[in-house]
């Protein structure tokens, strides 16, 4: 149940949070993240505050810090990308991005593969989403946004490949149609590829 009153108004759990957040526990430090991460839903700003004030002091703090961001990361809240060090992307680009196939039924994986490229003279520091743009009931297009991976890339080139599944689960349903998949870095999409998915008629 929503608690609409500390929903308005965050600061009275500030210091329970304060002081719980480098608690011997895991259960309680990932109850002080999942509480800063449901606040950031409403006061985005006052959570990166918090959490500006926590980074870099102990690594379970760190973690606290980063689940507690991990809404606003997905958003691509430059704030909160900026604090874990994922800047501008213009000087990363994505390439040669390809699909295993062009038509694939429900129930299957789709593969895929794409080239990074780190056009600097230094290592970059990377955050690396898939975003798949499924089509609803109604036949629009909403797009999900996945993790793939984060890390220090040097410059050049880097191929990766990863597959996604579109089997129906309880949380998602699939629908027939023209989807996207795209590659999105530090909250930038740089490539963008089509695909239809169909129903399954094998009876499997």
């Amino acid at each position: 149940m929503a608690l609409t009153a500390f929903k308005k108004d965050s600061h009275p759990i500030l210091p329970i949070l304060e002081k719980l957040k480098d608690d011997e526990s895991e259960y309680v430090r990932k109850s002080v993240a999942n509480n800063l991460n449901g606040i950031s839903r409403d006061h985005p700003d006052l959570v990166l505050d918090i959490c500006g004030r926590w980074y870099g002091h102990t690594k379970s703090t760190d973690w606290v810090v980063k689940r507690a961001c991990r809404t606003m990361l997905k958003a691509g809240n430059q704030r909160a990308l900026s604090l874990f060090g994922f800047g501008d992307p213009t000087h990363i680009s994505v390439e040669n991005l390809t699909l295993d196939k062009e038509t694939l039924c429900i129930g299957e994986d789709l593969h895929y593969a794409f080239e990074l490229r780190i056009h600097t003279e230094d290592a970059g520091k990377v955050r690396l989403e898939l975003g798949v743009y499924y089509v609803k009931a109604k036949g629009k297009l909403s797009r999900k946004v996945f993790h793939i991976r984060e890390d220090s890339f040097d410059p050049g080139s880097h191929v990766i490949s990863r597959r996604h599944s579109f089997e129906n689960r309880s949380t998602r349903k699939h629908y027939p149609g023209e989807h996207q998949l795209a590659i999105i870095v530090n909250s930038v999409e740089k490539a963008r590829a089509s695909f239809e998915l169909k129903e399954d008629t094998s009876g499997h």
